[in-house]
């Protein structure tokens, strides 16, 4: 009798072993399970969407691996996404009456969220121009990028074949529908004018010079300054941007990307960028401020000259201030009696159009005159691409011409191959 009680103690001793043997060996397995799928994570650069129990039903937060550039290392960036249905539901179903703009991108929408805060949802189409390359390039720097002059990226959306990004939304749309708007540019006084132009110089500033790295925006332009309530001007669409090492100071492409009328000379003909080209946009910018005019697709029927070559002769002739939008003219409480600082701006501007990359300024000296009225400023020289329609029009579409002086630039699409 004792003996059989011994086995079957021995048995059940057996086992009871056997069984926690076998779960120890299942936490062992499970853990060694989780712990590959970490390791896995961790070495590969996509988005992993993990469900928070706090975050909004539609929203998740993620961690995602990110490159800053080529060259650079890999680094964990905290980035906040949108699921599609979330967007959809925020932009009433991306409807016509949530339109905002359209762009060779793709249509920006308005949407708001749950909490009632107003965004702004640029939907990349796709048959865009811009790809997963551009996107991805937009959300590397922007999320990056803190300045009051820079639009400020929310979050983004990855989802059912969708690219998205969800910005902040600013009251007053872009520059240019402002600018070139009959009825709305009577709203731009002179001073208004004048600090909207000193806070885009103020972002390019910081992009170029005082940002952890230096990035050339490559399509600045007065639909890619956005304004807020109060006129503030943010510059966005970082799409077309690169980061410049601290000692670059040009870089060579085959792919010309841009926007014809704010592309620098040596840009559009050589695929060479730097910051010297930013600063011919934003020279063209200024001269579009002041004068209430497109320098793309300009007309004037006297001389058939663009808005750079019309600014320029007006200005040997000592005439600068007839290039001056009527409406400032009018408006005797401001432009009137401060016509020295905008003959200072026509003068700053042209400065920055100058053909040469090597004779304009960079932008903390573009800062300087700006901000004195006692700083000595040069002369300027002829600007790039100073020439007559008559002129072009006897060329073919495809051609490009180079003389001592001047420069014809017939490129008429965004996206150009360099020679």
């Amino acid at each position: 009798m004792y003996d059989k009680i011994t086995n079957n103690g021995k048995i059940i001793g057996s086992s009871v072993g056997m069984s926690i043997l076998f779960l120890l060996s299942i936490i062992i397995f499970r853990f060694w399970k989780t712990k590959q799928k970490r390791a896995i994570a961790v070495q590969t650069p996509i988005v992993d969407q993990v469900r928070s129990k706090d975050s909004l039903k539609d929203e998740v937060i993620v961690t995602r691996k990110s490159y800053i550039s080529r060259e650079s290392k890999t680094e964990d960036l905290e980035l906040p996404l949108m699921e599609f249905e979330a967007v959809a539901i925020a932009t009433n179903n991306f409807s016509d009456g949530n339109k905002l703009g359209k762009g060779g991108f793709g249509i920006v929408y308005k949407g708001m969220l749950p909490d009632g805060k107003e965004i702004a949802v640029k939907r990349l189409s796709k048959k865009s121009l811009q790809g997963t390359s551009e996107f991805k390039n937009e959300v590397r720097l922007i999320a990056r990028l803190q300045h009051l002059n820079l639009v400020r990226l929310l979050r983004c959306c990855v989802d059912k074949g969708e690219k998205m990004l969800i910005y902040e939304y600013l009251e007053n749309l872009s520059l240019d529908s402002h600018l070139f708007d009959k009825i709305r540019r009577s709203n731009l006084s002179w001073q208004k004018r004048f600090d909207i132009a000193n806070g885009i110089a103020r972002g390019l500033l910081y992009l170029h010079q005082d940002s952890r790295f230096r990035v050339i925006h490559r399509d600045l332009k007065a639909s890619n300054v956005l304004l807020d309530k109060n006129m503030t001007p943010k510059i966005s669409d970082f799409g077309m941007a690169r980061i410049f090492g601290r000692e670059e100071t040009e870089a060579n492409t085959r792919k010309v990307v841009g926007t014809y009328g704010y592309m620098s000379p040596e840009y559009a003909m050589d695929g060479i960028f730097s910051m010297k080209s930013d600063v011919f946009s934003f020279g063209v910018l200024l001269l579009e401020i002041i004068s209430g005019k497109k320098n793309n697709g300009f007309y004037n029927s006297n001389r058939d000259l663009n808005l750079l070559g019309f600014v320029w002769r007006y200005w040997k002739e000592g005439k600068g201030i007839e290039i001056v939008d009527p409406i400032i003219i009018d408006d005797s409480s401001s432009a009137l009696l401060r016509t020295h600082e905008i003959l200072r701006c026509i003068q700053i501007g042209l400065l920055c159009v100058q053909e040469r990359a090597e004779d304009r300024p960079v932008m903390s000296t573009v800062m300087v005159m700006l901000g004195s009225e006692t700083t000595a400023i040069p002369q300027p020289k002829r600007p790039g691409f100073c020439v007559g329609r008559s002129l072009l029009e006897t060329e073919s579409s495809s051609s490009t011409q180079r003389g001592d002086e001047l420069s014809v630039n017939q490129i008429t699409l965004s996206v150009i191959d360099a020679r």
